[in-house]
């Protein structure tokens, strides 16, 4: 609340170091999920593939298809790649199961229907983040292109705010949907800010609940087939590339506009590549060496 009201140049430089902390945390995220889910020029070709297609395309619905094209990807290529998985650590009756996996599907398509007769108000706010937290696969940073591209764009935030926020979250202990509580609460077209936060952090984390309950009755069969493991591999290649697409397009365009941007978020990915600060030590020195450019200045 306090953010989305900052004025003033000391106020704005604290916003902008918080974007440049979002570009060390989601280059840091990239260099893990590439050295664990691309281990060989099969996915690295496929996760190329897929930052490529996002770049030059953009949209949720591109993102959607380089998931599809890097299960197909994987089928044909990643025959040895693909890994088992660890077998779920609950049972779910199947019953259980189906009734989450056709909740999960009513309210997918529901609520686009309901968001259409209620725009810009608590029932679309909710079909926004649902959906994301539907789409999204392998990963919380995945999430950052499909909230901006459902978020900017309509208004519901700007992108300034939109990554400050997002630089913010790494001070909080917890997943980084919890960043839903932020962009619920920062947009304009709500008028309780906490009712609209809450809203946006239960609709972003119930659909990963619902299919983890209906699929806690059917991964131990899917995980010893060798054609969903090797397009869970494709999949999960084309994560990377997404995230690597996100990380230029809209972090470093957004926050980086000079090679003193780059040192700042060079040196906080450093330390975090290191684990030699925490990351609320890092989110203060980013603000920290903000404000000093521009009192330098």
């Amino acid at each position: 609340m306090l953010s989305a009201h900052a004025q003033g140049p000391i106020a704005l430089a604290v916003l902008h170091g918080l974007k440049l902390v979002a570009v060390a945390v989601v280059a840091q995220a990239l260099w893990s999920m590439a050295r664990t889910l691309c281990p060989d020029r099969a996915t690295a070709a496929l996760a190329l593939a897929a930052a490529a297609a996002l770049l030059l395309f953009g949209g949720a619905a591109t993102q959607l298809a380089a998931f599809a094209a890097g299960a197909a990807g994987g089928i044909l290529l990643c025959r040895r790649t693909g890994a088992l998985g660890a077998a779920a650590p609950l049972s779910v009756p199947r019953p259980q199961a189906w009734a989450a996996a056709a909740l999960f599907a009513l309210l997918l398509l529901a609520l686009p229907l309901l968001a259409s007769l209620f725009p810009h108000g608590y029932v679309a706010l909710a079909e926004v983040f649902y959906r994301a937290g539907a789409l999204v696969f392998g990963g919380g940073h995945v999430v950052l292109p499909l909230l901006r591209d459902a978020l900017v764009p309509a208004g519901w935030i700007s992108d300034d705010g939109f990554l400050a926020g997002y630089g913010l979250a790494q001070a909080v202990p917890g997943p980084l949907f919890t960043v839903a509580a932020y962009l619920g609460a920062a947009n304009p077209w709500t008028h309780s800010p906490a009712l609209a936060a809450a809203v946006a952090v239960v609709f972003i984390f119930l659909p990963g609940l619902l299919l983890a309950v209906a699929g806690a009755a059917l991964w131990g069969s899917l995980a010893r087939h060798a054609t969903a493991r090797a397009a869970l591999a494709g999949v999960n290649a084309a994560v990377v590339g997404i995230l690597g697409a996100a990380l230029y397009d809209p972090v470093w365009i957004t926050a980086v506009h000079g090679a003193a941007d780059a040192v700042i978020a060079g040196g906080a990915l450093l330390l975090m590549m290191t684990g030699k600060a925490p990351p609320l030590v890092i989110v203060l020195l980013c603000a920290a060496c903000s404000v000093i450019r521009v009192l330098s200045a």
